[in-house]
């Protein structure tokens, strides 16, 4: 039964244009060919970058937050009540009024106390702005790299210049060493991303984030195992363009440089625009769509590539509608938080003595501080590829 399976996962048929057999893909004639079974090493790699995350952010990161002025925020800890806690982490976090009178009797607790308690739980869970930063100033850093490194693998290769040549003597293309680290390390270093997704910090498009890094491994993937090698690098580089800008963006938002962020922002946006809906539609799609099939008839793996670069141009609409919602929010001087971000909680006020230190935080010198404001770029990223989107493909 395995084995029927496997047969037919891997039939010509759907992975190859017709004529063609994964026989023409075996290593010959000075010719070297993506093999699926490489794929295996971006597992372990995807754990080392975990590990040199973990590094980078600890002996480079939060120096250098701390260096910009951001400390570790300590909230007001909730005080522990196991009934409370229960229902805050099995069925909701924002309990409706009926719940709350239920709570309120089953706690032998007062309304007031019961809502204060989960004002207090959940900003115990928000993200303080040192956590933002050091994610936000890892994936700059891995990008900026990743960008560089990309231009130096295609700076002076035909297809970069005319996507035509892109297509020329497929799939008989032999791989270069370049083209496998760039392949090699992208795709381990969103693996990482798909792993860390639920410790890192969540916002609105959770689910979109997660159906962006999901596409832009199998991706990247199929287009490995089909020699597509030449078109991915060409995907991967006009995604990347644009987060390098998002990711600074957030860094001097974080560190309190509102006006450089603004620009640097809307410098992002052009950036954003042209490479993810102008670039990536009319040229990329454009060269995977129409150049293919002057060359062999239409096949499955063409009508199943061609359909994910889609998805991932709908995901870049989506980040687009809601860019152009934040610069038009701070143009007219009204934004105040990430569109993409969870709601920030927002302590009441209380008349009464005995919610006097109720809206405040302690910095971990132990001095309260008025609760953090986090600006524009609170928790904005893609592609992690708007990006994170490339924040892929």
């Amino acid at each position: 039964m395995f084995h029927t399976l496997y047969e037919w996962f891997w039939w010509d048929r759907i992975w190859l244009p017709v004529n063609l057999t994964w026989a023409d893909l075996v290593d010959k004639d000075g010719r070297v060919y993506a093999k699926a079974s490489d794929l295996y090493v971006t597992v372990p790699y995807a754990f080392v970058f975990l590990f040199v995350r973990f590094l980078f952010e600890s002996w480079i990161a939060t120096p250098l937050a701390h260096c910009a002025g951001i400390r570790q925020m300590v909230h007001l800890k909730a005080q522990d009540n196991h009934i409370l806690e229960l229902h805050y982490t099995t069925q909701s976090r924002n309990p409706a009024q009926p719940d709350i009178d239920g709570l309120s009797k089953k706690s032998s607790l007062s309304v007031r106390q019961v809502e204060r308690w989960f004002r207090r739980r959940r900003t115990q869970d928000l993200p303080g702005v040192l956590k933002k930063f050091r994610e936000a100033c890892w994936r700059c850093v891995f990008y900026l790299f990743a960008f560089i490194g990309g231009i130096v693998a295609l700076h002076d290769k035909e297809w970069f210049y005319d996507t035509q040549e892109v297509w020329t003597g497929f799939p008989k293309q032999s791989m270069l060493e370049s083209q496998y680290w760039y392949y090699i390390l992208e795709m381990s270093f969103y693996a990482s991303l798909l792993f860390s997704i639920t410790f890192d910090v969540k916002r609105k498009d959770f689910k979109e984030q997660i159906v962006h890094h999901l596409a832009t491994l199998v991706l990247l993937s199929f287009s490995w195992c089909v020699n597509y090698i030449r078109i991915g690098t060409l995907v991967m580089l006009v995604h990347d363009a644009s987060d390098i800008l998002l990711e600074s963006a957030k860094l001097f938002n974080y560190a309190k440089w509102e006006k450089t962020s603004h620009c640097i922002f809307v410098v992002f946006a052009i950036v954003f625009m042209v490479t993810r809906l102008i670039i990536f539609p009319f040229w990329l799609i454009h060269c995977t769509w129409v150049y293919p099939v002057l060359h062999y008839p239409a096949f499955f793996g063409y009508y199943f590539f061609n359909v994910m670069l889609v998805i991932l141009l709908c995901l870049h609409l989506f980040w687009a509608y809601l860019i152009l919602r934040m610069i038009r929010k701070f143009m007219f001087g009204n934004l105040i938080r990430d569109e993409r971000s969870e709601n920030e909680e927002e302590e009441d006020e209380d008349n009464s003595s005995t919610t006097d230190d109720e809206g405040q935080h302690k910095l971990s010198n132990g001095h309260a501080v008025d609760k953090e404001k986090n600006g524009c770029f609170g928790r904005l990223s893609p592609p992690e590829d708007i990006s994170r989107s490339k924040t892929v493909y």
